[in-house]
């Protein structure tokens, strides 16, 4: 089954520990579950038109919650560490902020 770029790529993950290494030209995604590296590498390339220099990825495991005593699970997923040759800047909308 062929995914498309934007299956592969679901939202770039924004957090203080991500947005610490984009200084060093590494950017963070949540893709899905079923992704390759050379599929991640290939969307990521394709939606930015940057060139990739690697990809690592992270598969983040559920884990059992209790909010306001009902047990719960939230879902786990994957995550990819995406670092751009010469550190080339990725530019992509954050929630709440304008260009």
């Amino acid at each position: 089954m062929k995914m498309e770029i934007y299956d592969i790529i679901k939202k770039p993950l924004v957090t203080e520990k991500c947005n610490n290494i984009e200084r060093l030209g590494k950017y963070t995604f949540i893709t899905s579950s079923g992704s390759s590296k050379l599929q991640i590498k290939k969307a990521i390339e394709a939606i930015f038109k940057i060139t990739i220099k690697s990809v690592n990825i992270i598969n983040v495991h559920a884990k059992a919650k209790v909010y306001k005593g009902r047990k719960g699970v939230r879902s786990g997923f994957k995550k990819a560490i995406v670092t751009t040759k010469n550190a080339e800047k990725i530019e992509y909308l954050r929630r709440g902020h304008s260009k």
